[in-house]
């Protein structure tokens, strides 16, 4: 099995806008996103090719990839050059024209020449932006001992939800037969009237199979997408194959997130703050990694009764966190936050380094990076006057950045210091 490792080279596609997470998007690309407290949504992609013994690592990147870049290098420098493995950026070169990445496909091929010099017999494709947790090592083995031309991951969804995604058509055998692109109407799997295969934008390809299909795609007048064009293309003369999903999050349904969308984005880290969550952080026989800030650990001030008590109930609170005197729950908090006292947070996610002040109510939002929440601030209570100010979804999330209303903006380090100031006093209205 090392040897198949050894000869497996990764392309982490992470160049993606993440248009439909904006404003979260708006200055970091979709797999720099936070997610679960410290950790970025590429931060699972990376972990399960390094729970998989896979460590050799091209990272495409493209869309405002500063943030990203910078994640990368701080917190994935775990591999050693010295036995050939690495965790590499690509960014765009414009090796083959003048345009930048056209679609999934085109950024891989134009990176071929990276992937040749590795001289590697398979490349798995990933995407940077999906939540879940696969052993892409059980995945290789499967198409090795097909000997197929291409693999690619799927999992079962409900029939009414499948327009969403690529559908996978098989026979027997799991070999492909047909691909669907978001169908209008979907295609039941085989043995099914209520379930589809869905592509899970993980495919294992053999090094020659990839080159010649990205050479013919790029020939042609297409989206130069994977899932439109490179698979659909592959499966008349080709053994393209289909592998199930192996979920290594050991619930009772399998787990892969497609979190495009600030609500899909909102309620899967709500779900964290469950009791019994869906998706497992705490497993440590499949390790998350991440960077973790130089930070001392939470920390929960004041427990006067009747009065005020910093406390946080079903919640996910990161390291360098100080809730003074105020509740939190059902709630996600990253690294660096702060809650002066007699706040109320409740469902909400609130990003690395955000400040709460004194007698602050948020309910159901999403705090972006440095804001800073003034005293007496009310966010979630009122809808009207939250889409006047703010970003709202469509099941009543409210986003909000250093971009809105004056009201709420970059944080005011004076403003700060009388806030402590006031908590280290006690006094405050």
């Amino acid at each position: 099995m090392a040897a198949l490792l050894d000869d497996s080279l990764v392309i982490v596609l992470a160049g993606g806008t993440g248009e439909r997470l904006f404003p979260l998007t708006k200055d970091r690309a979709k797999p720099a996103v936070y997610f679960g407290g410290p950790y970025r949504i590429i931060d699972f992609a990376l972990s399960n090719c390094i729970n998989s013994g896979l460590r050799r690592i091209f990272i495409a990147t493209q869309y405002k990839s500063l943030s990203l870049n910078r994640h990368i290098r701080m917190g994935w420098g775990i591999v050693s050059e010295e036995l050939g493995e690495f965790i590499e950026i690509l960014p765009p070169q414009k090796r083959v024209g003048e345009h930048w990445y056209q679609g999934t496909a085109d950024a891989v091929y134009q990176n071929l020449y990276s992937v040749m010099r590795e001289n590697s017999r398979y490349v798995i494709i990933l995407s940077g932006d999906h939540v879940y947790k696969m052993d892409y090592a059980r995945m290789l083995r499967t198409h090795q001992e097909r000997g197929a031309a291409v693999t690619l991951a799927a999992i079962e969804v409900p029939l009414a939800e499948a327009s969403r995604f690529g559908l996978v058509l098989t026979d027997e055998q799991e070999q492909v037969t047909g691909f669907l692109e978001k169908p209008a109407n979907p295609t039941p799997m085989a043995g099914s009237t209520e379930l589809a295969l869905a592509s899970m934008g993980v495919y294992v390809f053999d090094t020659d199979a990839l080159v010649r299909a990205l050479e013919a795609d790029a020939a042609q007048q297409t989206n130069h997408d994977f899932g439109k064009d490179i698979i659909p293309a592959m499966i008349p003369g080709a053994s393209v194959y289909a592998y199930r999903f192996y979920d290594e999050n050991k619930k009772a349904s399998k787990y892969w997130r497609d979190i495009g969308t600030l609500d899909a984005y909102y309620e899967a880290n709500m779900d964290l703050c469950h009791v019994n969550p869906e998706f497992n952080l705490y497993d440590p026989e499949w390790p998350l990694r991440t960077y973790q800030p130089q930070a001392p650990p939470a920390k929960f001030v004041f427990a006067e009764a009747g009065y005020r008590c910093g406390q946080a109930l079903d919640s996910v609170i990161s390291p360098g966190c100080i809730v003074s005197g105020s509740s939190i729950f059902g709630s996600v908090l990253c690294p660096n936050v702060r809650v002066h006292s007699f706040g109320h947070i409740e469902q909400s996610i609130l990003m690395p380094g955000v400040r709460i002040g004194r007698h602050a109510r948020i309910r159901r939002a999403i705090i972006d990076r440095d804001v800073l929440i003034p005293r007496g601030a009310s966010i979630g209570y009122n809808e009207e006057e939250d889409r006047r100010r703010h970003t709202v979804t469509d099941s009543g999330v409210v986003v909000v950045t250093t971009e809105d209303d004056p009201l709420i903006g970059p944080i005011d380090e004076a403003a700060l210091r009388y806030e402590a100031g006031a908590d280290r006093r006690g006094g405050g209205g």
